[in-house]
């Protein structure tokens, strides 16, 4: 039997219900650990669960940042310098990256707190984290104010993509679960996943088919 729930039930809800219930029911999303530095080099890291493919070329992504206050210490890092990494999470990491959900001061960086190792890769200005399966660094690209519920859509064009060599299929698909990258769903449930297919490109008149062996050595 279907519960129905209508937007005045929405408004009515208790506000920490209400955000577990409107952040859940999107379905599955990815989750990441966003690393930053300032001019001074003092890192940063937190974890999001908003990054969104724009476009492939150029190479786009973007993350949503919620109202301030409080501030928010990534965004004022990437536009001070200008760069920024997104690291998938894994099963190995994930209760530390749910860690640096935490409001730590200024002063105290993320991946220290948490136990994280913050590296850095052909000269790129912003940290990776060490311990993270596919690490992307992107260079901050275009600021978009949304008025509507004041958050903030930061742009991003990916520059660099570090991941383990035998994820990457013959056709470039990267295969993220063998890399074993995790998903989540509403603030606080991190889940793996199972593939059940990769299918073929659909065209009115052609029948789907499995490609899930076709584009691995």
């Amino acid at each position: 039997m279907q519960k129905y729930i209508s937007s005045e039930d929405i408004v009515a809800m208790e506000k920490q219900k209400r955000v577990h219930f409107i952040n859940s029911i999107g379905g599955f999303k990815s989750v990441s650990l966003v690393g930053t530095a300032d001019n001074n080099g003092k890192t940063n890291l937190a974890i999001f669960s908003s990054s969104i493919h724009i476009g492939a070329n150029p190479a786009l992504m973007a993350l949503i940042f919620r109202p301030s206050p409080p501030e928010r210490d990534t965004l004022r890092n990437l536009i001070e310098t200008g760069f920024y990494t997104i690291n998938h999470i894994n099963e190995a990491i994930y209760e530390k990256a749910h860690q640096t959900s935490a409001r730590y001061e200024k002063e105290i960086s993320e991946f220290e707190a948490v136990g994280l190792t913050p590296t850095y890769k052909n000269d790129f200005a912003a940290p990776y984290v060490m311990e993270s399966a596919v690490q992307i660094g992107l260079a901050f690209k275009e600021k978009i104010d949304i008025a509507i519920n004041n958050t903030i859509m930061v742009i991003g064009e990916i520059v660099q993509v570090h991941f383990p060599e035998n994820c990457l299929s013959k056709d470039g698909f990267l295969d993220i679960e063998k890399a074993n990258t995790i998903t989540c769903s509403g603030l606080d449930s991190y889940h793996v996943t199972k593939k059940l297919d990769r299918l073929s490109y659909a065209k009115p008149d052609r029948e789907i088919t499995s490609i899930i062996s076709e584009y691995f050595e």
